[in-house]
């Protein structure tokens, strides 16, 4: 088997790449350190059963790089491994067709029994996520959002991204090798797609998939807001 971690933190790789081994010793395991390099690497390498993918990854935000390995990769079951535990997070991250969720905090028996019920078929989740509200779903406008992004293909997915960041087009047409002509073509469809007037009200948009933003709606985080503070 072959599989490939996309986790940029060296102790994480690790604990990962032991997991992996007590599912199959002797599987071939890739590594990388970002999305586009995981792209590139599943691009070269073919008959990859699963990617382990975390979501804080260099060049994305919030639930981008999902997107970008499922548009890209459809076929290839994919588990996140994250330390964000919030519930509309991972309803989220399952709306966008992932194999399974598993927490960094779990134990290394914990993910390699995730990992085989994930090449079983199976879908794993926290145990905690079981007894939490499923109405929590990344609910209303931002699952909406999610639809609509997986309408764009991953090169637009890419520029989005990079909008996000804040780069012009001659600086996105830099790095993808491609015209400030094209680049502007692929804007253009990005905001037809998302169904929004302007580059600044896309990334407004986007906004409302990140992280910060999903938990801060969670109804958890708003009963803590309720709370006063402690003296």
């Amino acid at each position: 088997m072959r599989f490939l971690i996309v986790e940029d933190h060296p102790l994480f790789r690790e604990a990962l790449e032991g997991a992996l081994q007590m599912v199959e010793p002797a599987a071939e395991i890739l590594q990388a350190i970002s999305i586009d390099d995981a792209l590139e690497q599943v691009a070269a390498t073919p008959d990859i059963d699963l990617i382990l993918l975390d979501l804080s990854m260099p060049g994305t935000t919030g639930l981008s790089g999902i997107i970008r390995v499922r548009k890209t990769f459809p076929r290839i079951p994919v588990v996140i491994v994250s330390g964000h535990q919030d519930p509309q997070i991972i309803s989220g991250a399952l709306s966008l067709g992932v194999s399974g969720y598993v927490l960094k905090s779990s134990s290394k028996q914990t993910l390699a029994q995730s990992i085989g019920e994930v090449l079983r078929g199976s879908v794993c989740v926290p145990a905690a996520y079981h007894g939490s509200v499923r109405a929590q779903r990344a609910a209303g406008p931002a699952e909406d959002l999610l639809k609509r992004l997986h309408d764009l293909t991953p090169q637009q997915l890419r520029v989005l991204d990079m909008l996000k960041r804040g780069l012009q087009n001659k600086q996105i047409a830099y790095e993808l090798k491609i015209s400030e002509t094209t680049v502007k073509v692929h804007v253009s469809d990005i905001l037809r797609k998302l169904n929004v007037l302007s580059r600044t009200k896309a990334i407004v948009e986007m906004s409302r998939i990140d992280f910060a933003n999903l938990a801060a709606e969670s109804p958890a985080t708003r009963r803590e807001r309720a709370q006063p503070e402690q003296p």
